[in-house]
């Protein structure tokens, strides 16, 4: 069987590579037309072989948009850096999988057929056991004109989109309508960014960016030094803007657990003069037989008074938390693995707003969870959006410049100001067109002020979600079995 069906090393090898071309259409080289070229001659290949060849394109786009994930075990190499080339392949392996598979359903249907059922599995990519929607095609879009679609169809129809791009420049015949459909979306991005924004709110903001490097940031002999830093920068005199409504530290800054420390937050706000902190943290629970950590966010208001608090809920699977952990716990008595007993973070309730008083209503993200447009659904609609990240795991190459271009893609869906502070950056202020306005330069040390920019009404997106993508992948699907079907009369 795996030798009727396998095409072969070469189709296989020259496949993969089109996918890794094609995957340099992401940060940090954005190369959305290599990006097109290659899936354009990759489904040209495809049918020949769709679950194969279609695994080969998804291993070549994922080893190629995803080779930050080898950073985090060379945080401390001497120990887990054998790990990171094992995790590259196994995690293009397995998502590559659902390339496959969307590929390898969709050839039954033709070019629309593998349009639609790449775009469907995609769609689960970023829903099954909790998403990873990280590395879309549609992504590729982020920082050009036609990214303002995402406000219309969100980050799934820019996936359906693209595909649909490569799908038609694949044929000569076709080549026209790609380019006529690219131009469209062009002219309607860049008459979206013509338009006049809100003006902006007449508050100060402090982020501040301490760049505690990832091998030290857990150092208790270092713990001093990075809190020195964050004080220091928090209580730095006032700019052009007067002294800041709210200095904003990135996750996890506090290098201490305030239960043990209760006069941190009084400290801190001392240092703000007379402004809020709202900084990372962990904080932890003791019960008489559990112990429960989570990684959360805290507002101090002036004397330490606390204005509100937010704990993380969309976990990183086997960073943050181990999948079934608790199971194992319950079933075997394996304690390793149990977030009860402070073996890994526990979960928050799910996404909130925060009340901020004169600052409006926030949504908070942390890190992670930035990634995923459906946790932006189903709460009150905020005034703006806040990421805190720890993006030194990600290294310098191309991890933490993607995380960013995502979060933008929620500013634009939202038609919300978004504010991100991480720890080494990428720190900035963006309107909600996703445009940056005001940045830190990405790893030194610094502090930025800056007034928060206006919002707009919500755009469609943000009103219905992915319906809008779900009916057009319907109609992908109907087009291409009607289009089979006039071709078997």
């Amino acid at each position: 069987m795996f030798r009727k069906s396998f095409p072969g090393w070469r189709p296989f090898a020259l496949t993969a590579a089109l996918g890794a071309l094609a995957g340099l259409g992401l940060a940090p080289f954005h190369l959305w037309p290599l990006t097109l070229l290659a899936l354009a001659a990759a489904l040209r290949l495809v049918p020949k072989s769709p679950f194969w060849l279609g695994w080969a394109l998804g291993i070549g786009w994922f080893a190629s948009t995803l080779n930050w994930i080898v950073n985090p075990f060379l945080v401390e190499p001497e120990t887990y850096g054998w790990m990171a080339p094992f995790a590259l392949i196994l995690m293009a392996a397995g998502l590559g999988a659902f390339w496959s598979l969307g590929l390898g359903l969709g050839s039954r249907l033709g070019a629309p057929g593998l349009v639609a059922g790449l775009s469907a599995t995609e769609f689960a990519r970023g829903h099954i056991l909790t998403g990873f929607p990280w590395a879309l095609p549609g992504h590729v879009w982020i920082d050009w004109a036609p990214v303002q679609v995402g406000a219309l169809v969100g980050p799934f129809g820019l996936t359906l989109f693209t595909l649909g791009l490569a799908a038609l420049a694949s044929r000569p015949r076709t080549l026209p309508l790609a380019v006529l459909s690219l131009a469209a979306a062009w002219g309607y991005g860049a008459h979206v960014l013509s338009l006049p924004m809100s003006a902006d709110k007449p508050i100060t903001l402090r982020l501040v960016q301490p760049s505690a490097a990832q091998s030290l940031k857990w150092d208790p002999d270092q713990a001093a030094g990075f809190y020195r830093r964050l004080i220091e920068a928090t209580a730095a005199p006032a700019g052009p803007l007067g002294r800041p409504d709210l200095v904003i530290w990135p996750e996890t800054a506090l290098p201490y657990m305030v239960e043990n420390a209760p006069d941190l937050p009084r400290e801190i706000a001392a240092a703000a003069g007379g402004g809020a902190v709202l900084t990372g943290l962990q904080r932890v629970e003791r019960g008489a037989d559990s112990l429960r950590g989570w990684n959360a966010l805290a507002v101090w208001g002036p004397g330490g008074k606390t204005i509100a608090t937010y704990d993380k809920h969309h976990l990183v699977p086997f960073g943050e938390y181990i999948p079934l952990g608790e199971l194992a716990y319950d079933w075997f008595g394996i304690k390793a693995f149990a977030a009860r007993v402070g073996a890994a973070y526990s979960a928050g309730p799910g996404p909130q707003v925060l009340d901020l008083g004169q600052m409006g209503h926030v949504l908070p993200l942390i890190c992670y969870e930035a990634i995923f447009p459906q946790d932006l659904r189903g709460v009150p609609r905020p005034d703006w959006l806040l990421q805190i990240t720890n993006d030194g795991w990600f290294g310098t190459f191309s991890g933490p410049f993607q995380h960013e271009g995502q979060a933008r893609l929620r500013a634009i869906e939202q038609g919300l100001p978004l504010v991100r502070v991480g720890n080494t950056g990428v720190t900035e202020v963006v309107d909600a067109r996703g445009r940056v306005v005001a940045s830190l330069p990405f790893g030194p040390q610094g502090h930025l002020d800056a007034r928060l920019p206006g919002g707009l009404d919500a755009p469609p997106y943000a009103r219905w979600g992915e319906i809008p993508f779900l009916l057009l992948l319907a109609g992908s699907v109907l087009f291409a079995i009607l289009v089979k079907r006039r071709r078997m009369a």
